[in-house]
């Protein structure tokens, strides 16, 4: 394709191995190749009669020839695994049938982010479908933390609920279940997260990630998991010939809320996955739930629906309702067929998600601050570490990511309030945040603790947290090793302006769903000029991009100002300058342009 460079790890243009000679950028980070195998490209662009760059962006991203055209199209009857290959998966769907059909009160006990509230609605939608008797419940962030508590399940026993789903939780939750258990509740886990040798008091624990799992499908979110819950549950039903006398429901019409949650949680979009999430952003697309629509509406979306749009707008005002607001928002805004209450919990959703934004830029700074502090006492810490007197626990984890971004070290980030602090943790390749939480846990210095690789969260006495801090900075240490952190920046190809076209967007956007796993193309345009730039929204850049050929483009950095990249472009003086980012097609008010979205730069000498 014109204007795409491929560009080699050996001399022309790049130099020590770094992609177009970038040792160091502006973000600290070094440019590299992501395509190893140049000829894996020219077969698969050959055999699938694609352009050349789509074939070496399936190929950095190790897709095969044999298994390009699944990749491709990828299809929900090939790829969504049978629910009985998971572990308790039988037990789970014939207590849950026979509770249908005896008319028990069923709860579903969910968390309060995204992936908690998409599996709470998927499975309350599906027991409302089939005359099931079901009510949820979600805990408050600040009265009540994450996970079951033993005074809410037992407060659901008494209004006469037999039977407890848990979801996007439970697992860890070995004290709550047991006096569920002896109350006589029966509950069912249904989680992601890591899970140690022994596992909770439970009618069943159906988790991928449990360490006697054999099933392959470790990366699904709780979302997933419970979909294949209601896949199982509806064929038990069916065999039962529960719907003699009623219709079965059509289970993918619910796929919208499973690609929101799966996107949301990061997880990896593959496999099966990448089915959930192709088919469930078709479904959102028809705008069928009625309080997506309302949310989509208020957020001001008005293109079809991709992994940004769910992980960018409508993720992170779900979200707002468990972080600064009332918990059970986003559960409520995903079950409710009421379009008047849809709106009225949209805006307030949407005024949420600013005030979280306010909340959070100020916690940041604080964490920033400590976090550097503590930096310059021990200069290349493996953990970032900062805890804080008053930040509202609701947005720590938000600041943890941004500070492992600015870092790019696993952090964790603290909120005191009196005696203990409520902690969020992300992680980097390579590094399992979870486990070591986890074995945190069971050393004795945690209150409370779980997650997986990426993420993770935990309560802590205010008395142990310097321990907390020795223990797992050593174990961050220990599975780093002597590896110096050195970030990188893998690129897809050298790209001209003119090149960056609509059409060159929509090839690429069939290797898509965008996201973990299948991370969206990145390029680099070498040389450009800023003919434009300013600042807007406070800490973001709106620049104009001159490339070496003549063309124009519309680009924008987010969050330029939190490093070295925004003044160095600030200030370029018409100094050229290497351009790494993303392409894409910006709507506003009826017109579309593509524009490039700035992920880094380097000055061009």
């Amino acid at each position: 394709m014109a204007g795409i460079a491929a560009v080699s790890p050996r001399g022309g243009i790049e130099s020590a191995d770094c992609f177009l000679g970038v040792a160091r950028s502006l973000t600290g980070r070094r440019w590299l190749a992501r395509l190893a195998d140049e000829r894996a490209a020219m077969a698969l662009a050959q055999r699938l009669q694609v352009p050349e760059i789509v074939g070496r962006v399936l190929a950095a991203r190790g897709v095969g020839v044999d298994e390009a055209d699944t990749f491709f199209n990828p299809a929900l009857k090939t790829l969504l695994p049978d629910p009985g290959e998971l572990k308790g998966m039988e037990e789970g769907t014939g207590r849950l049938a026979a509770a249908i059909v005896a008319g028990e009160r069923i709860a579903v006990f969910g968390d309060y982010d995204v992936d908690g509230a998409t599996s709470a609605a998927l499975l309350a939608r599906f027991f409302a479908a089939v005359g099931g008797r079901c009510e949820t419940y979600i805990p408050d962030r600040l009265r009540e933390g994450y996970g079951p508590n033993e005074a809410a399940l037992l407060g659901l026993r008494e209004k006469g609920v037999s039977v407890v789903v848990t979801v996007d939780c439970g697992t860890s939750a070995h004290g709550p279940l047991e006096a569920a258990a002896a109350a006589g509740l029966d509950v069912i886990v249904v989680d992601h997260h890591v899970a140690e040798a022994r596992l909770p008091r439970a009618v069943a624990v159906i988790n991928p990630n449990r360490m006697d799992e054999t099933s392959p499908h470790r990366q699904l979110a709780a979302v997933g998991v419970a979909f294949l819950l209601v896949v199982g549950l509806n064929r038990v039903l069916r065999q039962a010939g529960w719907y003699g006398a009623r219709p079965e429901p059509d289970l993918m019409q619910w796929l919208d809320l499973v690609a929101l949650g799966t996107i949301c949680d990061v997880v990896p979009l593959t496999g099966v996955n990448r089915a959930l999430v192709a088919q469930g952003l078709k479904v959102m697309a028809r705008r069928k739930n009625t309080g997506l629509r309302a949310l989509a509406d208020v957020a001001g979306m008005t293109e079809a629906p991709g992994t940004y749009h769910a992980g960018y707008i409508l993720g992170p005002r779900i979200n707002a309702g468990g972080r600064v607001g009332q918990a059970d928002l986003g559960v409520r805004l995903l079950t409710t067929g009421d379009d008047d209450e849809a709106d009225a919990i949209a805006r307030r959703l949407d005024d949420l998600n600013r005030e979280r934004r306010e909340i959070e830029s100020a916690v940041f700074e604080h964490a920033l601050a400590g976090a550097e502090a503590r930096e310059k006492q021990t200069p290349g810490t493996p953990l970032i570490f900062a805890a804080g007197e008053g930040w509202h626990p609701g947005v720590i984890g938000i600041v943890a990511s941004r500070l492992k971004e600015r870092f790019n070290r696993p952090a964790c980030v603290v909120a005191l309030d009196g005696g203990k602090g409520s902690g969020s943790g992300r992680s980097v390749s390579g590094v399992d945040l979870g486990a070591a939480v986890i074995a945190a846990r069971q050393a004795g210095l945690l209150v409370k603790g779980g997650g997986h690789a990426m993420a993770a969260g935990f309560t802590v006495e205010r008395n142990r947290l310097d321990e907390l801090i020795g223990f797992l900075t050593q174990r961050v240490a220990d599975a780093v090793g002597d590896r110096a952190p050195v970030p990188s920046l893998r690129l897809d190809g050298a790209l001209t302006v003119a090149a960056a076209s609509r059409d060159l967007v929509s090839t690429l956007a069939r290797v898509g769903p965008f996201g973990s796993g299948n991370p969206e193309p990145r390029f680099a345009i070498a040389a450009a000029r800023l003919v434009y730039v300013d600042v807007v929204g406070g800490n973001h850049l709106k620049c104009t991009l001159a490339g070496a050929d003549g063309g124009r483009i519309k680009a924008i950095a987010f969050r330029a100002l939190d490093s070295d990249l925004g003044p160095a472009l600030l200030n370029h003086d018409g100094a050229p300058f290497h351009i790494a980012g993303r392409l894409r097609v910006n709507t506003w008010r009826g017109h579309s342009a593509v524009e490039f979205l700035i992920d880094d730069a380097a000055p061009a000498w």
